[in-house]
């Protein structure tokens, strides 16, 4: 069995079974005979009613789901009830996508070559979908790699991050109770070897990986030929603000994007670029903001900022931030250790444009904020890493609003709110090294089909 700590008090909450290539690999071929066989496929309307219940078991536990959440992976109550109101909203954008799934007619007859036939297309499920996930969301990410599976009648295995598997499993179950048979969801915690081994197997069509880039990329290049896959990994994501910006606005929202679930996000506000007129009043306000977020443990009402998932990512960031603290970067909050599984919300003024925290994906509590005088060498320095995700400008002049719009690389440029703003329907995805494929319940339910055209000749 593997257990499960708190990772706040690294006290065991929880284990799930540990699987190694022998159940893996049953997994995988039994999976592989439903994709297989046409008269075992679930027609639409079983596929909707399968997840109505299921979303109307979440609605019943959802203060239990919530403080699963809390307990396995550090993210406060009040974030963890949030999450568990997406998840539910992602089972019902995904029975939603259950009747938006289609083809589209082929026009014939452009030329000689295709008179007196019809043509269109429908769309089918993909094949066995295999996902892996991240910690850091332990129950929507599941529900947007698993549910888009159940909706497109796609096989799925997917394997939770070892940290946080408890809500992969008891979502697994849901489905179950909800009647889903077994073979058609299943839930696996192997070692990292027999992970690589399944995710690299013959029998799996599509690839859903949630996590850290260097695994992502490493992943991609072991998969199937003909195995399509989605990749969702991080970035450093930038913030520019410029002189018109309502700072009343800027702080409690950048604080946030910030500082959720500690910093945990893989569009967390990281950069921020504010201009030399603004700069001190900026970053002092949100010092201020940062300094009054309580920490402690996530199943606590009232904490705000809950522990890294492991004691030695406090470690590793106590190190980023000790490294730019001696290269010159101002620490204006924050800056330590308040125990072995939490570092305090800081936020840090002018470090080193080389420093690690300047170019690299911190993923704990602390924000960069740098003085501009000139914009676009601002936004020169947000574009010079090999990651791009998601951006945002404050501002209150429209030409500067579009101006970085169309100069910034990224994905999506948010104006007037953080970097990690997000609803489940809408694009999201990495750019350059930050990921591959869209995510989104609409669009991961669309990777998961194939389009098959039909020609009638008549």
């Amino acid at each position: 069995m593997h257990e499960v700590v708190n990772p706040f008090d690294l006290t065991p909450i929880g284990s799930v079974p540990t699987h190694d290539w022998v159940a893996v690999d049953s997994a995988l071929e039994r999976a592989h005979r439903l994709a297989r066989d046409r008269t075992q496929w679930k027609k639409p309307h079983q596929r909707a009613a399968i997840l109505h219940r299921a979303k109307a078991i979440m609605q019943e536990r959802r203060d239990h789901l919530a403080f699963q959440i809390a307990n396995e992976g550090g993210k406060p109550l009040i974030d963890a009830r949030i999450e568990v109101d997406r998840a539910i909203n992602g089972m019902e954008l995904c029975i939603h996508e259950i009747g938006s799934l289609r083809g589209t007619e082929i026009p014939m007859g452009l030329t000689a070559a295709g008179d007196g036939r019809l043509a269109w297309t429908t769309r089918e499920p993909i094949g066995v979908v295999v996902a892996v996930s991240a910690f850091n969301h332990p129950l929507n990410l599941i529900v947007h790699q698993v549910a888009p599976a159940v909706a497109t009648g796609c096989p799925v295995i997917v394997k939770p991050s070892a940290d946080t598997p408890l809500s992969c499993f008891e979502f697994i179950a849901i489905l179950h109770e909800a009647g889903l048979e077994p073979d058609w969801a299943q839930a696996v915690q192997p070692p990292r070897d027999v992970s690589e081994r399944m995710v690299s197997d013959s029998r799996v069509a599509f690839f859903s990986f949630i996590g850290s880039a260097g695994v992502g990329w490493s992943l991609r290049s072991k998969l199937t030929p003909g195995a399509r896959c989605a990749l969702e990994h991080g970035g450093v994501a930038p913030v520019i603000v410029d002189p018109s910006a309502n700072l009343d606005l800027a702080v409690p929202s950048i604080v946030k994007g910030g500082f959720y679930h500690s910093g945990q996000v893989c569009v967390s506000v990281q950069r921020v670029f504010a201009h030399a007129s603004i700069v001190e009043e900026l970053s002092s306000r949100m010092a201020a903001a940062a300094s009054a977020l309580k920490v402690g443990n996530a199943i606590h009402e009232d904490t705000e900022c809950g522990p890294l998932i492991r004691p030695k990512e406090v470690e590793r960031v106590a190190k980023w931030i000790d490294e730019a603290r001696t290269d010159g970067a101002e620490i204006l909050c924050g800056g330590a250790k308040l125990s072995d599984t939490t570092y305090a919300p800081t936020v840090l003024l002018n470090p080193p444009v080389d420093a690690t925290i300047s170019r690299n994906e911190v993923f704990g509590p602390a924000v960069c904020v740098y003085a501009y005088t000139d914009v676009d060498a601002a936004i020169a320095q947000a574009n010079s890493l090999d990651v791009a995700f998601q951006a945002a400008i404050f501002t209150n002049d429209l030409a500067s609003a579009m101006h970085t719009y169309r100069t910034i690389d990224a994905s999506a440029v948010m104006v007037n709110d953080h970097t990690a703003f997000r609803t489940d329907w809408m694009p999201f995805a990495g750019l350059r090294t930050s990921g591959h494929g869209v995510g989104g319940i609409p669009y991961t339910c669309h990777e998961m089909t194939i389009e098959k055209m039909i020609v009638i000749r008549g």
